[in-house]
């Protein structure tokens, strides 16, 4: 990557709903890390970007009306490779990634440009890990994927589970609550659409994993039983229902590639979701079945999409939430992890229950508006400052692959995302 760049990072989807957070994150944050310089943000639409810069001004305090903007759009591959020229690191924040990701990630590819997305779709992610990885090894670019809440928490949560397990870890499962404030709460239904198409691709997935995985992994010691459709947990006090994001497939990956590359042994891992109350838990259900049935034919896309308000319950709409509301929303994820007292430098092989238990927690702000840009930036600054710690071979990255050995949980913790140890 040419050094003579004109800027350390730029953000394209800036005037999105979760890209303006992001600008914001990035102007509250900059002035802490010495050695990163000139930034930008880009777009479509000059008008939109300029009025972004003057809002953000306002909510942060912090003049950026001058700040420079690219313009560039994912129907012009020309624009992208211009935009992507000019940067180190490139944000992208433009969703649904099925649709408007591939050509964003190949121009930052063929300029040399390091690329990060905050996508919740698995078959996209995959598609990337499979037909790109190649092409970006050859060209020293790194593609990081799934740096926002999807899958940030869930990969260092893990990270910092391990951290504290004095033994051997074999299982964690993860049991992730949202509890929004008095003024209530809501997504912005570019989540929606994603969670959609994620869903409606995902029987394409057999055939990306048989060549992404090639490679079987060794039994674990002692196999976790998956939780059943609803279960109650003691641990979090509140029934669960099985997590259908991001999660579960990105530490997947990250298992696999740790155990190839540098042969660590393979955790066991079920994320699930906490409702906080009986009318929260009947909620989710309804959610869940709707984009479940409703996502396996078109006309049922077509209803998911236009009418995302009746089917998610209010959950999500097309103008998202107000700041009040994403002020007031905090997520909690516990982990609970199970292993063995002692370490066993051997290949596993089957043995008795684990005899040691571990319960660890994340909290932090608002998951989709305030931790997602907070987790984007840092894992940014990360590869701009830390390329040392990181791998010494570029490709296309999970969260917890790349950053194992950087400083990300501790610069998360500053940030308001906080690690803690509940049980040991």
């Amino acid at each position: 990557m040419s050094d003579g760049r004109v800027y350390d990072i730029v953000v394209f989807g800036a005037s999105g709903f979760t890209g303006q957070y992001v600008v914001e994150e990035i102007v509250r944050t900059i002035g802490e890390e010495h050695g990163i310089g000139k930034w930008a943000i880009a777009g479509r639409e000059m008008k939109k970007l300029q009025q972004i810069l003057s809002f953000v001004s306002k909510v942060t305090g912090q003049d950026v009306t001058e700040l420079p903007i690219i313009i560039a759009d994912v129907k012009s591959e020309q624009s992208l490779l211009d935009m992507c020229r000019q940067t180190k690191v490139l944000l992208n924040c433009v969703g649904p990634y099925r649709f408007y990701g591939t050509a964003v990630v190949q121009a930052c590819i063929e300029s040399g440009t390091h690329h990060f997305d905050i996508s919740g779709e698995t078959e996209w992610l995959e598609k990337i890990q499979l037909h790109m990885d190649k092409e970006a090894r050859n060209r020293e670019v790194f593609v990081v994927q799934a740096c926002g809440f999807d899958s940030i928490p869930a990969e260092m949560g893990i990270q910092y589970t391990k951290q504290h397990f004095s033994g051997e870890l074999n299982s964690v499962e993860s049991f992730v609550k949202m509890q929004f404030g008095p003024e209530g709460g809501s997504f912005n239904d570019g989540t929606w659409k994603s969670a959609i198409h994620s869903l409606s691709t995902k029987s394409d997935l057999r055939s990306i994993r048989e060549m992404i995985y090639p490679q079987a992994l060794p039994e674990p010691k002692y196999k976790l039983k998956k939780r059943s459709l609803l279960s109650y947990c003691k641990e979090v006090g509140g029934y669960c229902l099985p997590f259908l994001g991001t999660d579960k497939p990105i530490v997947q990956r990250t298992n696999y590639f740790n155990y190839i590359t540098k042969k660590i042994q393979p955790i066991q891992f079920y994320p699930y979701i906490a409702a906080s109350g009986v009318g929260t838990l009947i909620s989710w259900l309804f959610i869940g079945v709707m984009l479940f049935v409703f996502s396996k034919f078109k006309f049922g896309i077509y209803l998911l999409e236009n009418y995302p308000r009746i089917f998610s319950l209010g959950m999500f709409t097309s103008n998202g939430p107000t700041r009040a509301q994403v002020k007031g929303s905090t997520f909690e994820m516990t982990f609970i992890g199970e292993g063995y007292s002692t370490k066993s430098e051997k290949e596993p092989t089957t043995s008795s229950s684990p005899d040691k238990k571990i319960i660890t927690k994340i909290v932090g702000p608002d998951p989709g508006y305030i931790a997602t840009p907070i987790c984007l930036v840092q894992s940014a600054y990360i590869l701009l400052k830390e390329r040392s710690k990181l791998s010494s071979q570029c490709g296309v990255f999970t969260p917890g692959r790349l950053f194992s050995e950087s400083s990300l949980i501790e610069r998360l913790q500053k940030h308001n995302i906080i690690f803690s140890t509940i049980q040991e």
